[in-house]
């Protein structure tokens, strides 16, 4: 007989429509994506979180009109507390956060009480809202402990954290632990933690990005330097961790034993040179320097996650290749800049992952 390979999982557009959902963080760049991809799939989104920084930003660039738009800063408990009960959302998916590893060293108390502090304001409105069945807590690939040995950690590996940022998400995974077994579980509000790898795509405009940095500059025809080009990181398209985070739900709603901690990466990881290297040859334009020395306050020069759990027992594995995500990374900003509406660009590489 011929032998069958499963295909990868999607989500269930079935499972979500008309489903109750609370999303924090909706604002930023991987929120804005999963509010879009949540109102395709028909589920009634209330979003949660800060205004965008950034101007353009995804978020109003995808005039996202179809879910309730909420400004609350997590780390006021009882603002977190009210829109609960006003939603009364039955699966919760936590983005919101302190994103980004070099502010982070700028403000230390402002990234652990967002990413600390934050995310027990959430996790404490769950407890008290009687609707709340699922929850994923999205934190990091940096939670780790991180040797730079080479190896892949694995959800059991020791956490840690060295610098503020990577400290921050690896203290809210023990409070996500803590919440689950203290409170979550007997009340059978199944709660998982998401730690995914390093994303790309369209849409990004955070300061300190990579692509989207490489982006800006070679539109202008301006020289990018590269301060970390022998950085090793693992890299997936966001559509990746996002359909992670969906099926992930899915999984709880179904059974209880899928509340821990996962991992969700590609099956490799890449130098910083190799990504940005891929990218210009697809932009087609601008310059490109490599820093002879590393610039800047520590970041890990080495980081990749085992995601074999996923894969055995959540059928969860990447669907595209790293160059292909680069590049669709690129186009998507090459298009953007040309005038194509977001919301078009955004559909378009939703279409072409579902089908790949």
């Amino acid at each position: 007989m011929e032998n069958l390979v499963a295909r990868p999982r999607l989500p269930d557009p079935a499972f979500w429509r008309g489903k109750r959902v609370l999303l924090t963080g909706h604002t930023g760049f991987k929120g804005a994506w999963l509010a879009h991809w949540l109102s395709v799939l028909g589920a009634h989104v209330h979003g949660l979180a800060l205004a965008p920084t950034t101007n353009p930003n995804l978020f109003e660039a995808l005039s996202l009109s179809g879910i309730r738009h909420q400004l609350v800063d997590i780390r006021d408990a009882a603002a977190v507390k009210r829109s609960f009960q006003q939603a009364e959302p039955e699966i919760v998916l936590h983005l919101a956060a302190q994103a980004l590893v070099r502010p982070a060293y700028q403000m230390p108390l402002e990234t652990l009480s967002t990413n600390v502090m934050g995310t027990a304001h959430v996790l404490d409105a769950m407890r008290l809202t009687p609707s709340v069945l699922v929850g994923v807590m999205v934190t990091t690939d940096k939670v780790y402990k991180n040797l730079e040995t080479g190896q892949s950690y694995p959800e059991t590996a020791e956490l840690g954290g060295y610098d503020p940022y990577s400290a921050s998400k690896a203290a809210s995974e023990l409070v996500i632990a803590s919440y689950r077994s203290s409170f979550l579980q007997e009340k059978d509000i199944r709660v998982a933690s998401a730690r995914a790898g390093n994303v790309i795509g369209g849409g990004d405009w955070s300061h300190d990005r990579l692509l989207p940095d490489a982006a800006k500059a070679w539109h202008k025809e301006q020289e990018v330097l590269i301060r970390r080009p022998d950085a090793v990181r693992p890299w997936q398209h966001v559509l990746e961790p996002l359909c992670a985070y969906l099926c992930l739900a899915e999984s709880l709603w179904a059974d209880a034993r899928f509340a821990s901690a996962w991992n969700f990466g590609p099956d490799s990881a890449a130098t910083v040179r190799e990504v940005v290297q891929t990218a210009h040859a697809a932009f087609g334009s601008g310059g490109l320097r490599f820093a002879t020395q590393p610039e800047g306050p520590h970041e890990a020069g080495l980081l990749a996650l085992d995601a074999g759990k996923a894969k055995a027992e959540l059928n969860i594995y990447g669907r595209w290749q790293l160059a292909e995500s680069v590049q669709r990374t690129m186009f998507w900003y090459q298009q953007f800049y040309q005038g194509i509406a977001a919301a078009r660009l955004c559909d378009r590489d939703l279409q072409d992952f579902l089908e790949a």
